[in-house]
């Protein structure tokens, strides 16, 4: 069964999404002439076994392709899962046709591709999950623990600083969602994980999601367990004063021009400055960039600082039930001092940037976002696409390439076709867990469709 399923998405893939392997092939050949002879930094990721964490460094002249699943569930979604394998297709059949040539693909190319996809990646293409930890724990209405991460005070509070205690399955949750959201499996592996996984709900989280990587890595016959990057605030936490993030923190907080030139690139008025290029925590705990309000002051030129609101805010509702809307908990307000920005650490002024400036740590030379243009906001990735811009020009954050190495280019932009995006069966919701799903073929039977999406597309002006 594994194997047919396999085939039958690489079949389908090279049939609908061959223009997507013709371009990452081709951007290989250029990638490879532009890196030869230079020296890359070697990437820091992880994956986790049996429950416990397990430290991998990947070497620097890889071809890195992002992917990604969330903190705010910790169950695999069928969409989280349609990412994953668009991701590994996109890498084994880049790598195949990079060193093969393109070409016609037969019946002989297919299988080579589907004896690649059963084993992680081994070619120049190395494709990563990029998960981001400054993401509320219950963004999307859809986590089983969700009372309990409210009724502890954690609602607002980045993933990173979620703990597990007090933490508990919301039984009303599970009955109401059951065969829709959440199956029983599941909710009794997060039960275990939440006993058996120490205090931090990102492990338990990621403990989850690899106990079920490996479980549907057999039943897709292709090996799913990629390694993970997180962002922003584990990186940040290591890092000295003058690492990557601290660096682009004070640069874009130098003075009125560089915040000016930031909101540019982000189609923001400097009339209001309410946009806030990095989101400070609360000492009570809040980290919820849904759930801050602010404006940033100058005094002439100078920036003088930056007020702070939390207030209780509502956040998404998930697709069964609209009604059903999260809630990130909140209220405190403060003032941060500019010098605190402009003279950024970490330990001093702990805070969550935005993504469009922390993305820049990320190794990535090709991304694959999730249906931009109906389930993703194109605006997201228009604010990406014009930061990359002006920092490979020189405009916008100094020193990226030569002291840190960020790629001057920007990388490949993917797409999983919002019209092809796999759903439940029955429910035809993307945000229901894999679990749910009695039939794996019927999901995969839709295919495997990624577009595209044209870097010069989403500049902004």
């Amino acid at each position: 069964m594994s194997q047919d399923i396999a085939k039958m998405l690489v079949t389908d893939f090279l049939k609908n999404s061959w223009k997507c392997v013709e371009t990452i092939v081709r951007e290989l050949a250029v990638f490879k002439d532009r890196e030869n002879g230079s020296k890359k930094r070697n990437v820091n990721l992880f994956y986790f076994k049996d429950g416990r964490r397990n430290d991998v460094i990947v070497e620097g002249w890889r071809f890195f392709l992002r992917a990604s699943v969330e903190y705010s569930n910790p169950q695999l979604t069928i969409e989280e899962v349609q990412g994953l394998i668009a991701a590994r297709l996109l890498e084994a059949c880049g790598n195949h046709f990079y060193s093969s040539g393109l070409h016609a693909a037969d019946d002989k190319d297919v299988g080579a591709i589907c004896e690649q996809l059963k084993k992680s990646a081994e070619g120049l293409i190395f494709p990563f999950l990029l998960n981001t930890d400054d993401i509320e724990p219950d963004r999307y209405s859809m986590n089983p623990l969700k009372e309990s991460i409210v009724r502890s005070g954690q609602s607002a509070f980045p993933s990173a600083a979620v703990t597990t205690q007090g933490l508990e399955i919301d039984q009303k949750f599970a009955q109401k969602y059951a065969g829709s959201l959440i199956c029983r499996k599941e909710i009794e592996l997060i039960d275990h994980c939440l006993k058996t996984c120490g205090d931090s709900y990102m492990d338990m989280a990621d403990a989850v999601k690899y106990t079920q990587l490996e479980h549907f890595s057999e039943a897709f016959g292709i090996d799913l367990s990629l390694p993970t990057m997180r962002l922003p605030l584990a990186i940040m936490k290591k890092e000295s004063a003058e690492g990557l993030l601290h660096h682009v923190l004070r640069e874009v907080h130098r003075d009125y021009e560089s915040v000016e030139r930031v909101y540019g690139c982000i189609g923001r008025s400097m009339k209001n400055r309410t946009t806030l290029l990095t989101i400070p925590h609360s000492q009570k705990g809040y980290g919820s960039k849904r759930a801050v309000k602010g404006k940033i002051y100058f005094s002439e030129m100078k920036l003088k600082n930056v007020k702070v609101n939390y207030e209780t805010t509502p956040l998404y509702p998930n697709a069964m039930d609209p009604a059903d809307v999260s809630v990130a908990v909140a209220d405190d307000h403060f003032m941060v001092e500019g010098d605190k920005l402009a003279n950024y650490s970490f330990g001093e002024t702990p805070s969550s940037p935005q993504f469009f400036l922390y993305i820049l740590a990320s190794p990535e030379n090709a991304a694959l976002w999730h249906g931009i243009g109906a389930f993703g906001a194109s605006q997201l990735v228009q604010s990406y696409v014009t930061v990359r811009l002006a920092c490979s020009r020189d405009s916008l954050i100094r020193d990226l390439y030569e002291k840190y190495g960020v790629a001057k280019e920007i990388p490949l932009q993917f797409n999983l076709l919002p019209e092809y995006m796999w759903a439940h069966p029955v429910h035809r919701n993307i945000d229901a867990s894999i679990g749910c799903v009695e039939n794996l073929g019927e999901v995969a039977r839709r295919g495997m469709r990624i577009e595209t999406l044209p870097a010069s597309n989403f500049i902004r002006a």
